[in-house]
């Protein structure tokens, strides 16, 4: 009976027990692939938000020496004199301390006015406008019209004059 089941196509007990092992190993590789997907798919997110991190921190780390620049220029003692003078600050004498028992050591004085400082001299052959040329504190130079010259009055800012670094365009 067994030979008439061979010949007529019928089941045979080792194929029987083929059929789940097949699908076994169709089943773990399909879950496999899947999960390398998911795996790959997370790790390409990742990626992303990496580079988009990365670029963030430049722009950052841009800003943050701008910032430092700008510090600079306004810590730097020949700006602090200015700064200290358009204040009305002047130089004090020498100090006076206090100790702990109360003693007052040195003398007060009141602080003299400083003569007001003189303007460097103007190289020959330059312009008045490209001799007052002062640096701002960003590092780039800020253009400082004359009051008055050979050429006549400085224009105004009605008249077309760029703006002060200060200032913003149309207000």
């Amino acid at each position: 009976m067994r030979r008439l089941g061979r010949v007529l196509g019928g089941p045979v007990a080792g194929q029987a027990a083929r059929t789940p092992f097949v699908l076994l190993v169709v089943a773990l590789l399909g879950g496999g692939l899947i999960s390398l997907l998911l795996l790959n798919s997370a790790l390409n997110q990742g990626s992303f938000q990496l580079s988009k991190l990365r670029k963030e921190t430049t722009a950052l780390t841009d800003e943050e020496q701008a910032l430092q620049r700008d510090v600079d220029g306004y810590s730097a003692p020949d700006a602090l004199q200015r700064r200290a003078h358009e204040l009305g600050l002047v130089p004090g004498g020498s100090p006076v301390f206090i100790g702990a028992d109360g003693k007052v050591a040195g003398s007060a004085s009141a602080a003299a006015e400083p003569p007001p400082p003189s303007a460097p001299p103007v190289p020959s052959g330059t312009s008045p406008v490209a001799a007052s040329a002062v640096p701002s504190p960003a590092g780039s130079p800020a253009l400082v019209p004359p009051s008055s010259g050979p050429s006549g009055p400085a224009p105004s800012a009605a008249q077309g004059a760029t703006p002060q670094p200060g200032q913003t365009p149309g207000r």
